[in-house]
């Protein structure tokens, strides 16, 4: 019987699809990633259930729907403990689980409490100075986290938040952290260690190894080298203007503001996609290390590899950057396969997602689910190009008052948001940068009305309750005026 394939999953933080080469883009360099996908299947119409990090992590954790997995939409809810978990799947069928990077499961624990890892037998953790921030914020001690005790080591202690740029800050600045020592190249680092490790010592089992980016989230800060290898001038415009938020989700309008947003003036998206792809472009180089190391243990043929990211990013659309909606830069993702079962340098149209990623895994390696879950598997449609996956993709964001919705068939999508009540219609085949909101339209009281009852429908399939009220949606009603007297907050000004 043939040894059980390895699994390589590696996953970006805040990527948007379309700021891959192999996604259309033709400024940013990618070519590792790209590789990636002309050596299997690459997915156009991919999505996040909830383009926010934790909810959406624990969507690729469980196969469920966050509403299931943790209770909540929200960035917290620690995941139930009757939900099926990655990596405790794959340890139960022989699996050694590695996680090298960002897991951003809530919630962190205290220095005296055990880590929660949520089944992973091994995890180098880089949170971004979040557990810092909360239990150590002088990070003076050891063993809370394992990125920024190895910058102590290395004579970087205290340098990786030293630009003055906090974690949720949209404003660019070069890292002062020279290449070698920056985040993703140490997460590169010990996934490469790793993978020489347990070739050496544990052969005879395969491996689940989570290599974990936590860029390019912001801030965004890629090594000085990469901070100057785009010409902001080249950089392609942002969709649309900030005019065009005051039909839209009020949360764009509110962040805008409380993330001076607003301040910003247009050059400054120049200079901030620049440096984003900057960041991009050194995760792809990091890539290519551990995909050299992978094939230089010998392990290549019989490894599955997976690259997606938890969400993506607005990169100055609508004069927003950040995530927590469902235009495209905020919800589509890269999902990309390869490896053993999965055609190669192939493109399917099909609406996938995230929670589609453990059932693909499980079946692919012959490790069979024991739990029914939302997500489904997408061998299907590696073996038979024009099969369905589904009709509609479903997405879900942020607890009451401020829950939003949506309901895409690849064509048109519905937004509906209980702020306000808002609702939002595109049509994507002839409006791809959601420029016209039709929901505003002359004929949208003939439309409207059809896209919500399919809302409410696959609200009450997937068990998305929070979202209803008797036979219609729950709304709370929004001054917009009242946003413009927000003050500035959450800007995440240091985590260390």
């Amino acid at each position: 019987m043939a040894a059980k394939p390895n699994i390589l999953f590696i996953m970006a933080d805040q990527l948007r699809a379309d700021a891959l080469g192999c996604y259309g883009n033709e400024v940013c360099q990618s070519p590792n990633i790209d590789k990636i996908a002309s050596s299997g299947v690459r997915f156009e119409n991919g999505f996040t259930p909830n383009p926010i990090c934790v909810p959406a992590r624990a969507t690729i954790t469980t196969g469920n729907y966050p509403h299931k997995a943790t209770g909540r939409k929200s960035n917290e809810g620690k995941i139930h403990d009757d939900q099926p978990k990655l990596a405790e799947h794959f340890a139960s069928h022989g699996y050694k689980t590695y996680a090298l990077g960002k897991l951003h499961y809530a919630p962190y624990s205290a220095p005296d409490e055990e880590r929660l890892v949520h089944g992973f037998e091994v995890w180098e953790s880089a949170e971004s100075g979040r557990i810092l921030a909360q239990f150590d914020p002088s990070n003076s001690q050891r063993g809370l986290e394992d990125y920024m005790d190895y910058l102590t080591d290395v004579g970087w202690g205290g340098y990786s938040r030293a630009h003055g740029i906090g974690n949720n800050d949209v404003r660019p600045c070069a890292s002062p952290i020279p290449a070698e020592h920056n985040v993703d190249a140490w997460v590169a680092d010990r996934t490469i260690n790793r993978i020489a490790e347990h070739t050496e010592n544990e052969s005879d089992k395969p491996f689940l190894m989570f290599c974990s980016f936590p860029k390019p989230h912001s801030p965004y800060d890629p090594p000085a080298e990469f901070a100057t290898m785009y010409n902001p001038q080249d950089m392609p415009a942002p969709a649309g203007d900030a005019s065009m938020l005051e039909n839209r989700n009020p949360y764009l309008q509110w962040t805008r503001i409380t993330h001076a947003m607003d301040t910003l003036s247009p050059e400054s998206h120049q200079v901030i996609k620049a440096y984003y792809y900057g960041l991009l472009t050194f995760q792809d180089v990091q890539i290519g290390r551990v995909i050299k190391a992978l094939e230089e243990s010998g392990q290549a043929d019989n490894t599955i590899i997976v690259y997606t990211a938890d969400h993506g990013d607005l990169m100055g659309d609508f004069g927003m950057y950040f995530k927590s909606c469902f235009q495209e830069g905020s919800v589509k993702v890269p999902i990309i396969f390869a490896g053993p079962g999965v055609p190669k340098d192939e493109v399917r149209s099909q609406l996938a997602g995230l929670q589609d990623i453990l059932p693909t895994l499980a079946e692919l390696t012959g490790c069979p689910l024991t739990h029914e879950v939302d997500g489904v598997s997408l061998t299907e449609v590696f073996a038979a190009p024009e099969a369905k996956l589904r009709d509609y993709y479903y997405g879900e964001c942020l607890d009451a008052p401020k829950q939003s919705a949506m309901i895409c068939d690849g064509r048109w999508k519905y937004i509906y948001t209980q702020t306000g009540p808002t609702e939002e219609l595109y049509d994507l085949e002839n409006d791809p940068t959601e420029l016209n909101n039709l929901a505003v339209g002359a004929d949208a009281e003939n439309v409207l009305p059809g896209w919500r009852e399919k809302l409410i429908e696959e609200a009450r399939r997937l068990g998305d309750t929070a979202l209803l009220d008797g036979d219609g949606l729950v709304s709370a009603e929004f001054d917009r005026q009242s946003y413009k007297d927000l003050p500035i907050t959450g800007m995440g000004w240091r985590w260390y």
